[in-house]
C-alpha cells in the first residue's frame, strides 16, 4: 500500500508542477512572447493541460506567427489548409507555408512543394514543386527526399536523371520512408539509374512490405514465385501474394489462382483457384475471366456450366488483348454450340448490364 501512496503523490505533484507551468505560458503569451503563444497554441490543439479547441489554437499560432515564428507560421498553414478552428483555406495556407519556409523551415517547405505539384491555390506547377522539395530534402526531409527522387526518375519539373533519382530515394530509404524503399526496389530490379541487382531489389522490397506496402509485398510474390534475387519459393510466394489479395488487389488474387490450379506451393485446389479467379475476374481481370470461364467449361472446382463459361469467356474477350480475346473467342464458339439460342440470348443480356466491382 505504501508504494502505491507514493506512486499517486507523485503524480499530483506532477500536475501542480503542469498548473503552475500553464499560468506562466499563458501569462507570457498575453504579455506578447512570442514562443509561449506558440506553446499555447500547441497545447490547445492537442487538449494537452487544457481543453482542446482548436479556434483557440489558431488564435494563439495566429499572434505567434505574425512576430514571425516559423513554427507558428507552419502549424498555422495546417489548420488553414484543413479547415481546423478556422475557414478552410489553401490560400491562406500557401501565405503561411511561404513565411515559414522562406525561414528554412522544411516541412513548410515540403508542403508548399505538394501544394504547387497539386495545384493547391496556385496554378500547379511541377518545376517549383521540385524547387521546394529541393530545399526540404537538402534539410534531410525524407517525403521530400523521395518525392524529389520521383520527379528525377520521371524528369518532371527536372531534367529527367535517374542516377539522381537513386541518390534521393536511397537517403529517403535509409529514413525507413516506405514509398522510397518500394520506388529503390523497382531501381534495381529494373537496372533504371543503377546496375540490374535483384538481390538489393528484394531487400529493398522487403523493407518496404513489413511496412505495408501493397506493391511492395506483391513484387516479392513475383520475386519468390520466379526466384529472382533469391531461391524459388512458392510458399512465400503466396504469402504475400495472400496479403495483397486479402486487400482486394487482382493480380495478386489471379496469381493465388493459378498457384491453386497448378498446385505451386500448395496442395493443388481447383475450388480455391476458381475463388481467387472469381474474384480477380469481379474485377476486370482479363486473364481471370478467362480461366474462370475454362473452369466452368470443363466444371473443375465449380458446377460446369456452359452458359457461365460463355459469359466468361465473353467478358475476357472484351477486357483482354487481342491474343487473349482470340483464345476466348474460340472456347466461346465451342460452347455456343451447346446452347440454345435463347440462353445465348440471356447470358449477353447479363454480358450487357455487368460492371467491374471498384
Amino acid at each position: 500500500m505504501k508504494r502505491i501512496s507514493i506512486l499517486i503523490l507523485a503524480l499530483m505533484a506532477v500536475g501542480l508542477l503542469f498548473a503552475e507551468v500553464d499560468a506562466v505560458i499563458l501569462r507570457r503569451a498575453k504579455a506578447g512572447n512570442a514562443n509561449a503563444q506558440y506553446k499555447l497554441g500547441e497545447m490547445y490543439s492537442q487538449g494537452d493541460g487544457v481543453k482542446q479547441d482548436d479556434a483557440e489554437a489558431a488564435k494563439w499560432f495566429k499572434l505567434s506567427a505574425r512576430q514571425g515564428l516559423a513554427y507558428a507560421q507552419y502549424n498555422l498553414g495546417v489548420m488553414y489548409a484543413s479547415g481546423r478552428g478556422v475557414e478552410q483555406s489553401y490560400k491562406e495556407a500557401m501565405k503561411y507555408y511561404k513565411l515559414a519556409a522562406n525561414q528554412g523551415y522544411d516541412q513548410a517547405q515540403y508542403n508548399l512543394g505538394m501544394m504547387y505539384d497539386n495545384g493547391w491555390s496556385v496554378v500547379q506547377s511541377p518545376e517549383e514543386a521540385a524547387r521546394w522539395y529541393t530545399l526540404a530534402a537538402e534539410q534531410g526531409h525524407a517525403l521530400a527526399q523521395c518525392n524529389l527522387g520521383i520527379k528525377y526518375a520521371s524528369g518532371e519539373g527536372v531534367n529527367q536523371d535517374e542516377v539522381e533519382a537513386v541518390k534521393w530515394y536511397k537517403l529517403a530509404a535509409d529514413q525507413e520512408c516506405e514509398m522510397a524503399q518500394y520506388n529503390l526496389g523497382l531501381m534495381y530490379s529494373s537496372g533504371r539509374g543503377v546496375e540490374q541487382d535483384y538481390k538489393k531489389a528484394m531487400k529493398w522490397y522487403k523493407l518496404a512490405a513489413e511496412q505495408g506496402s501493397e506493391k511492395a509485398q506483391y513484387n516479392l510474390g513475383v520475386m519468390y514465385a520466379n526466384g529472382r534475387g533469391t531461391k524459388q519459393n512458392y510458399k512465400e510466394a503466396m504469402k504475400w501474394y495472400k496479403l495483397v489479395a486479402d486487400k482486394g488487389d487482382s493480380k495478386s488474387q489471379y496469381n493465388l489462382g493459378v498457384m491453386y490450379a497448378n498446385g505451386q506451393g500448395v496442395k493443388q485446389d481447383y475450388e480455391e483457384a476458381a475463388k481467387w479467379y472469381a474474384l480477380a475476374a469481379d474485377q476486370a481481370d482479363a486473364t481471370a475471366q478467362f480461366n474462370l470461364g475454362y473452369l466452368y467449361d470443363t466444371g473443375q472446382g465449380v458446377e460446369q456450366s456452359d452458359e457461365r463459361a460463355y459469359f466468361w469467356y465473353s467478358l475476357a474477350c472484351e477486357y483482354g488483348d487481342a491474343e487473349l480475346c482470340e483464345a476466348a473467342t474460340n472456347n466461346r464458339y465451342l460452347v455456343a454450340k451447346k446452347l440454345s439460342a435463347e440462353q445465348i440470348e440471356k447470358v449477353r443480356g447479363e454480358i450487357e448490364a455487368w460492371q467491374p466491382e471498384k
